[in-house]
């Protein structure tokens, strides 16, 4: 029998035939979607929804996508298109895949998700794939990723000799967010592609220009009638200038063109403001444009997902709605999926401007990302913008549906319909079939504000999120409460909890209402408490009347329950609060008992969460993948009796020994991709070795909430009452607390006592052990007493350190040890609060910070140790006692410099013998003391032949997968062989491996992404990222990480030096060394006055004004680009013109900025090496031939 298809859009599972019969004049309506291009289109239309009876209505909704066309009534086979037959394509041999390089702002860990799915998807259609990227802290760079990978920059010259060398017949640019994207149009415009034959698939290049070029764009929606905001390109000033009075009133919208997050973009509210914001989109933007638009401030924003194959079928595979309102990047913006306001005219409405949009914009195989402003009061549509690629919407959506929108894309290119290809989740049903969601999942934002001192928390159109939560849940309110929890920023939910703000008058919280921050949907909280109106936080803050009459519902069912006595609380009653998505935390603090009372009563009533699988077709057919979520579902839907539960979709358990994987929740400012890696690595080995793996995540950027990575995975957030929940469901043998940073490290001891307890036991957990090194030797490595005594009992050397409360201990402290002396809060992560101060005026001024003012424990002091170089080691530890090292890095910077922010490099390269032999003999008695299993990560710092240790971490580091990729062994692989039982010599991981190449890793920072705040490294870390230079030689691989990093290094020019006086010996040195190598020197004048009278003299040095010194000044030569690098040691007394404006006007100028001696030398090398010899390219697999 014949299969046909409906034309266009194709038969959607559990769709109504209202939608399957649009889909059959959705080709006709893509010339003009706003109105129906013909009546006979409409006739049509309601022809079939007239005639079709429930017989057909079910037909339509059949099991299968192809639909015999003797199944229908011949009436509606004359609306019947034969199905375009595709066929993979064999033309195409090898395949070159582009990352998206290190982790930034509005550039995250999805694009490893994006590229790993990618690879993967190629490969298993037969293809050869050849990968580029810089950043080692991803899946995709993993040698069984691709067929050749290649950890290089990603410039254009890199990416010509890696076509030279690898020969590719096509380059998949969509792959890699607007890094790849941006590299692959120069690689076409700039005619490399044609010179070496090699094809753009995906996306060809009029697309990708016509979709992320403004006016190219605009003219296109012109051209199909969907209308744009009033708007116009800009390429200079001067065109800014005559924009704003074309337009004619403020405020004005400025979106930079070929940009990622909004970067360069911004509201400007006046004149001033406007002209600054258009200089800095204008130098943001590599083709020198932005647009400036009328503003849509308090537009409700919604994106749509829309895919399209080479048969021109479309599919829409998730909307997604913006809770804040225009105004804020999407990436800032709390949003769910779907839509959960829109009319169904409204929604079918964008549809068909979707469909119309990737059709004419011409992406033919892939998918995109259209964002669209609605009017709250009369309903006009204007489309924003859209993203002709797979974008950070993507990942969102993907884990929101189910639907593997970067593995389809892929294959698409390559030649597949969506009707070609499998559903992985039912097995069934074909890609063609739009993903049905039967609940509600909330996205939102994290951010780090607080790592940047003096920059604004106002959010705007460029984007500042560092990282993301996502939660899934039956209604709006569970899910939102349950994503607010998984922030893991003290929240248990939307307020009730500990972290309630406060105002002191109506007038102070209406104006906080009004701006856009972080904070500002907790303040609608207190807008409540105040008595304010849906109506009037509506007015204020724009938020939709939906969405505050649902907060309105948590807000009264929490205050009807506080002060109650929690044993008077009912069963319904509790349920309806859970339903809600009420944590027992909130409920403990709402009844002031603890959280284990509110567990045990809930207990005792018989509620417990169900878990329901992610099946993309709202349960339709049955799912083969368990991607699983909690939730408490209502007894007004279901009607049944409460204490009996409801029907969990956990699938039956193999009879394979289990284990449960806590992974590292949202990205932030220390705990990052990094930890995401080493979670998937245990994962993957598990699997491979036999073992039932079951993940737990909210974080919906990663490989870990991948559902095909583990057996199961619970999109959950990582707090104890939802992993326990999980562990009663799951009934695991072990769980893995060591890989996801310190959010399943905090959970170590409350989970070991709840495993000990008669409750774990009656759950059938008797047996469940945590994995590894046990939680007493975790707080023996960070209880600092004990630590110390551990350290005294094996003669390893520690810095003078106290402990203080007040002033007074902490003055006392400080002259015991002797200034100057590293200050930090007990309990951070990522150096939070840490501080070096040199005098007790510093120490003063520290101990009325807030970050400390506010911390619960006391103030740590150690001694710093000046001129020492930081030294960082990973290491192995079996459950026999045997220990490996994996892999000692020296720090580039020197100690006093966050880890996470300093450059290091894997071998060592100026550490002594001895130095070394004592770290290695210190690291090993340190491991078999702690009784480690697994990874171990303990820093040291060296200062001459003396060794001191600075911390030990008994697990998986940030480093992990850079010393991974430097040695080429997986370490986290084999630490998750040893924590199930295996030992280092069954694992032929017997000695330390070093490397004859060197390896570098550089930290990326987002410094320009906060205005105000001050560039210069710290001990608290800032960076958002990481990248890796490997090479033969020192400079050539410091060259390469530092290129890969974003600095252009120069080849001549002048280079601007000022040292602090500690640092002026130094810098005499560097001097001589740059003069030698041909470049100028311009000195502030204490340092030009130090050179000259060392012996160095005009012109080669010149001296150079300070801001407050006069005109022309530095800030000056910054802008009129006399400056090629900047060398700038910061003093703690520094005039504050002098310093932080200065170093912030570098970094807008995209001029290299150096903070530190040890960075300065390395440069210095790096260029010397530069200008002798041409940087080689190689691939990973040559580095490592054996693996």
């Amino acid at each position: 029998m014949a299969a046909f298809l409906l034309p266009s859009c194709l038969p959607l599972s559990g769709r109504s035939v209202r939608s399957v019969s649009r889909g059959v004049s959705a080709r006709g309506r893509s010339a003009s979607v706003l109105m129906a291009s013909s009546i006979e289109d409409l006739d049509k239309d309601a022809e079939i929804e007239s005639r079709m009876g429930k017989e057909e209505v079910d037909r339509v909704r059949a099991e299968e996508l192809s639909v015999s066309i003797e199944e229908y009534p011949e009436w509606i086979r004359e609306f019947l298109v034969p199905p375009i037959t595709l066929k993979k394509r064999t033309d195409l041999k090898k395949i070159m895949v582009i990352g998206a390089g290190p982790i930034v702002i509005g550039q995250a860990c999805e694009f490893d998700y994006s590229g790993t799915q990618a690879c993967k998807a190629l490969r298993d259609e037969g293809y050869s794939v050849v990968l580029v990227n810089s950043n080692p802290a991803t899946i995709m760079t993993d040698n069984d990723t691709a067929d050749r990978i290649y950890i290089e920059p990603l410039t254009i010259d890199v990416l010509e000799k890696i076509i030279v060398k690898e020969k590719p017949d096509a380059l998949l640019p969509t792959m890699g967010g607007q890094t790849a994207l941006n590299l692959s149009t120069r690689l076409a415009n700039e005619g490399i592609l044609d010179k070496y034959g090699v094809e753009l698939i995906g996306a060809k290049l009029d697309a990708i220009e016509k979709g992320e070029d403004r006016l190219l764009f605009r003219n296109a929606m012109e051209k199909i009638g969907v209308p744009c905001c009033p708007s116009v390109v800009v390429n200079n000033l001067q065109e800014a200038e005559a924009a704003a009075e074309e337009i004619g009133s403020y405020p004005l919208i400025i979106r930079p063109a070929y940009t990622l997050g909004g970067t360069g973009g911004g509201i400007g509210y006046n004149p001033e403001e406007y002209m600054e914001i258009a200089k800095g989109g204008l130098d943001a933007s590599p083709v020198t444009q932005i647009l400036v638009e009328k503003s849509l401030l308090g537009w409700k924003e919604y994106e749509l997902e829309v895919m399209r194959d080479g048969a021109d079928n479309v599919v829409i595979v998730c909307s997604i709605e913006n809770i804040d309102p225009m105004g804020v990047h999407t990436g800032d913006s709390i949003t769910v999926a779907p839509t959960l306001t829109l009319t169904d005219k409204e929604y079918q409405r964008l549809r068909d401007m979707s469909i119309a949009i990737i059709r004419e914009i011409g992406v033919d195989t892939g998918g995109s990302n259209i964002q669209f402003a609605v009017n709250p009061e009369n309903g006009d549509v204007i489309v924003i913008e859209m993203n002709p690629r797979v974008s950070r919407s993507s990942a969102l959506a993907s884990k929101a549906t189910g639907f593997p929108i970067a593995k389809l894309a892929a294959k698409l290119s390559v030649g597949l319909s969506l009707a070609d290809i499998q559903n992985d989740i039912t097995l069934k049903t074909p890609a063609s079939f739009e993903p049905t969601l039967d609940y509600i999942v909330t996205k939102v934002p994290r951010f780090a504000f607080e790592k940047f001192p003096g920059a604004s928390n106002v959010l705007s159109t460029q984007m500042r999120a560092v990282g993301e939560a996502m939660a899934i849940g039956r209604t709006f309110r569970e899910s939102i409460q349950k994503c607010f929890r998984s922030l893991e920023t003290g929240r248990a939910g939307w307020g009730f909890d500990s972290k309630k703000m406060e105002f002191a008058s109506k007038e102070d919280l209406m104006a906080a209402l009004r701006i856009p921050t972080p904070e500002r949907i907790f303040y609608i909280f207190n807008a409540f408490e105040m008595g304010l109106t849906i109506e009037e936080i509506f007015d204020i803050s724009r938020y939709d009347p939906w969405v505050l009459h649902n907060l309105r519902s948590i807000y009264d069912t929490g205050m009807g329950m506080q002060g109650r006595l929690l044993e008077e609380i009912g069963a319904e009653e509790l349920f309806e609060m859970k339903s809600m998505g009420f944590s027992d935390v909130q409920i403990s603090e709402l009844c002031n008992v603890s959280e284990n009372e509110v567990r045990h009563r809930r207990k005792a009533l018989g509620l417990k969460p169900v878990y329901k699988t992610v099946d993309t077709c709202a349960s339709e057919f049955e799912a083969y993948t368990p991607y699983l979520y909690s939730t408490y579902e209502s007894t007004s839907v279901w009607g049944e009796d409460i204490a009996a539960g409801f029907s969990s979709e956990v699938p039956p358990s193999t009879g394979k020994n289990k284990v449960v994987i806590l992974g590292g929740g949202p990205n932030r400012i220390g705990q990052g991709i990094e930890f995401d890696y080493c979670c998937v690595h245990a994962c993957f080995e598990l699997r491979e070795q036999g073992f039932e793996t079951v993940m737990i995540n909210s974080n919906p950027e990663t490989v870990s909430t991948d559902y095909d990575t583990s057996d199961r995975l619970y999109f959950e957030p990582l707090t104890f009452e939802d992993v326990v929940a999980v562990l009663e469901a799951e009934k695991p043998d072990g769980i893995i607390v060591q890989f996801g940073g310190q959010t399943p490290l905090k959970l170590a001891v409350p989970l070991q006592r709840y495993l000990a307890s008669d409750e774990a036991k009656e759950a059938g957990l008797g047996h469940t052990k945590i994995l590894g090194t046990s939680p007493d030797s975790i707080d023996a490595a960070e209880d600092r007493d004990r630590f110390a005594a551990i350290l005294d009992e094996l003669g390893i050397r520690q810095p003078a350190n106290g402990l203080a409360t007040s002033m007074a201990e902490a003055k006392d402290a400080a002259d015991r040890i002797g200034y100057p002396v590293v200050v930090r809060p007990s309990y951070v992560l990522g150096g939070r609060g840490m501080e070096i101060v040199y005098d007790e005026e510093e120490l003063a001024k520290y101990m009325t910070a807030d970050v400390v003012v506010e911390s619960e424990h006391p103030v740590l002091i150690d001694r710093f140790l000046t001129n020492a170089t930081e030294v960082d080691v990973d290491a192995l530890a079996d459950t026999e006692g045997n220990v490996v090292i994996g892999g000692i890095m020296e720090h580039i910077e020197e100690a006093g410099i966050h880890s996470g922010d300093s450059a290091c490099s894997l071998p060592t390269v100026s550490i002594s013998y001895n130095a070394m032999v004592t770290i290695r003999g210190w690291s090993v008695a340190l491991a078999k003391r702690l009784k480690v299993v697994g990874l171990m990560n303990i820093q040291w710092a060296v200062q001459g032949e003396d060794v001191y240790i600075l911390e030990a971490n008994p697990r998986a580091s940030r480093t992990v997968p850079f010393v991974s990729k430097a040695i080429g062994r997986p370490l986290a692989k084999l630490a998750s062989r040893l924590m199930v039982g295996s030992s280092l010599d069954e694992l032929d991981f017997k000695t330390e491996i070093i490397p004859r190449h060197i390896a570098v890793k550089e930290a990326v920072l987002p410094f320009s992404k906060f205005q105000g705040a001050d560039i210069v490294l710290s001990p608290e870390m800032r960076s958002t990222g990481e990248v890796m230079g490997i090479d033969t030689s020192f400079g050539a691989a410091f060259y390469k990480a530092q290129i890969a990093a974003g600095l252009s290094l120069p080849t001549e020019g002048s280079i601007f030096m000022s040292a602090n006086d500690r640092d002026k010996p130094a810098c005499l040195n560097l001097a001589r060394d740059f003069l030698d190598m041909g470049y100028k020197i311009l000195a502030t004048r204490g340092t030009f006055s130090y050179l000259v009278k060392n012996g160095l003299n005009p012109p080669e040095v010149e001296m150079i004004l300070k801001v407050h010194e006069g005109r022309p000044h530095v800030i000056d030569s910054l802008k009129s680009q006399n400056i090629s690098l900047f060398i700038m040691t910061p003093a703690s007394d520094e005039h504050p013109s002098s310093g932080r404006a200065v170093r912030r006007a570098a970094v807008m100028s995209k001029i290299p900025v150096v903070t530190t001696v040890s960075g300065a030398r390395a440069t210095a090398q790096a260029l010397r090496l530069l200008k002798s010899q041409p940087v080689e390219v190689q691939a990973m697999q040559d580095y490592h031939p054996s693996n």
